[in-house]
């Protein structure tokens, strides 16, 4: 049977068990993605794969829709255990369709139902999304990533030639679509294979390339319960589910800021580095955004020249598909970056500070209190200790800043502007960061936070009673910062931007700044 001939036997088979669902549990909705189409009825959802064959899947025969139904089940129970429920055949004939019953003619995925206005896609058009539901997703997916299987070396995933096979894949497909399109990403790309081909290398010995989920987007993204949920992962194509862990989170990174909101999008990747650690993978995270941005504009493409559906549709998928190329040439260049340390004692705000700084400039946040614990393992954290021992120590406190400043030039020659929250009380702490700025040509920022003793006090008593912060520093070490710092040289004073945070922060203050960084950035 043709192609053709076994998409339209589907579709009547689809079409008459959303009308036998009807007749059982009333209202039925249906969905209809390029590959699949999904039946809602009560409290459960039934996903049938299209009989299709492209370059990255083949769903043409039946034993092949049966197998990719089952990895279905298996890959997502990884990330949303709570939502597949199993595969079902479906028996009888397609006219007349049982679902659970006779000798199998097709086969569906078994799901809880979720309200369509949970998933993400539908949260970010209605500007809902909230912050604490992207911290959410980017710390289970970090990690997701560190528990990850990881990828043998002898295997091509993550190597150069196997990247470069899918990224022509991308760009034969949209220019059999869009003759001529971009030529600018048709030259970029390649360039960029052979600039990163050792990173890609390096990274995959490492075992950065790891079974991830591969189609990391607002549409396969949904809040419920509470939890932020990433499902329909990638089973049908290994290539593109054993990826790089960067290229992994890059999907949503892409996502968010393609929506308009490179905020969260920030918030979110600033997340996933700080659960992760895997700041040197911002080394590839233009590259595999471009990359996302390319599979999204190819695959709205395809959709719009399927058969059966309307004009209408067609259209509204093509202009989806120009904008993701629209936004990919966009990325192709680099922005300049900027390097904002904080100044201040324990309690005196400066991760709060740096949060906002986040979200409202585009920044990542390096946090020397979450740093200092990832050099030592974390062994030494959870209650004060001398401070000329463990965590404090001075040799402990070089590394520490001596780290920091190392991922800061990862960053910012990346094109990231980085805000380094920690104390920086001594002037050999902060010159190295103002030395690195001008190496780099990219503004620098030294940010005064102020605040009474009181005040610090009793902020860092009352974090050290609640528990949930990174920072161990107690009444000890504030009163020894108190009387142990460098005053700021007239040299400093002349980057430096005072912030009163006596009773909560000053975001008029750091509106300000986020203004003078984009306006550098813009040059």
């Amino acid at each position: 049977m043709s192609e053709g001939a076994d998409l339209e036997r589907q579709r009547i088979l689809v079409a008459a068990l959303a009308a036998a669902l009807e007749r059982e549990h009333g209202r039925v909705e249906r969905f209809e993605t390029h590959i699949s189409w999904v039946l809602v009825a009560g409290e459960f959802a039934y996903k049938f794969k299209k009989a299709l064959r492209f370059d990255f899947l083949d769903f043409s025969t039946l034993d092949a829709r049966h197998f990719y139904c089952r990895e279905e089940v298996r890959l997502n129970s990884r990330l949303a255990p709570e939502i597949y429920l199993g595969v079902l055949a479906v028996g009888g004939t397609a006219q007349h369709p049982l679902l659970g019953q006779g000798e199998a003619i097709e086969y569906c995925v078994r799901m809880r139902a979720f309200p369509q206005d949970a998933l993400w896609a539908s949260r970010l058009r209605r500007q809902l999304l909230t912050g604490e539901e992207v911290d959410d997703l980017a710390l289970r997916v970090g990690q997701f990533h560190l528990a990850a299987a990881r990828a043998p070396v002898v295997t091509p995933w993550g190597d150069t030639a196997q990247l470069r096979q899918v990224a022509h894949d991308n760009l034969a497909q949209i220019a059999a679509s869009i003759p001529g399109a971009a030529p600018e990403i048709q030259a970029w790309v390649p360039q960029q294979l052979l600039r990163l081909d050792a990173l890609f290398a390096m990274r995959k010995r490492a075992g950065y390339v790891r079974e991830g989920h591969g189609d990391l987007h607002g549409g396969n993204i949904v809040t419920l319960d509470g939890k932020a949920q990433a499902f329909d992962c990638i089973e049908f194509n290994e290539d593109l589910r054993w990826i790089d862990v960067i290229n992994d989170i890059a999907f949503v990174y892409m996502d968010l800021r393609f929506q308009g909101c490179e905020g969260l999008a920030a918030r979110c990747l600033n997340r996933y580095l700080e659960t992760t650690g895997d700041y040197e993978g911002v080394r590839l995270l233009r590259y595999y955004q471009v990359q996302r941005a390319l599979v999204r504009s190819k695959i709205a493409l395809l959709y719009a020249a399927q058969p059966g559906i309307s004009r209408r549709e067609a259209q509204m998928h093509e202009r989806e598909g120009f904008a993701y190329l629209e936004y990919a040439a966009r990325e192709i260049s680099t922005a300049p970056a900027a390097i904002m340390i904080t100044h201040g004692f324990s309690g005196s705000g400066k991760s709060v500070f740096a949060r906002h700084v986040v979200e409202c400039a585009g920044a990542l946040q390096l946090r020397s209190d979450v740093e200092r614990k990832r050099l030592h393992g974390d062994t030494c954290s959870g209650q004060e200790q001398p401070l000329a021992a463990g965590l404090y120590a001075e040799d402990a406190t070089r590394r520490t800043y001596a780290r920091l400043l190392a991922l800061t030039r990862v960053l910012a020659e990346e094109g990231v502007p980085v805000v380094v929250d920690a104390a920086f009380l001594k002037q050999e702490q902060r010159a190295g960061f103002m030395t690195l700025a001008d190496e780099l040509n990219v503004p620098f920022f030294i940010v005064d936070l102020r605040a009474s003793e009181a005040t610090m006090r009793a902020r860092v008593a009352l974090r050290k009673a609640q528990g949930e912060d990174a920072s161990d520093a107690g009444v000890e070490v504030l009163l020894h910062q108190l009387g142990h710092h460098d005053p700021l040289s007239d040299v400093e004073l002349q980057h430096t931007v005072p912030v009163d945070a006596e009773s909560g922060l000053d975001l008029c203050g750091v509106q300000a700044l986020c203004e003078r960084i984009a306006l550098g950035r813009r040059r």
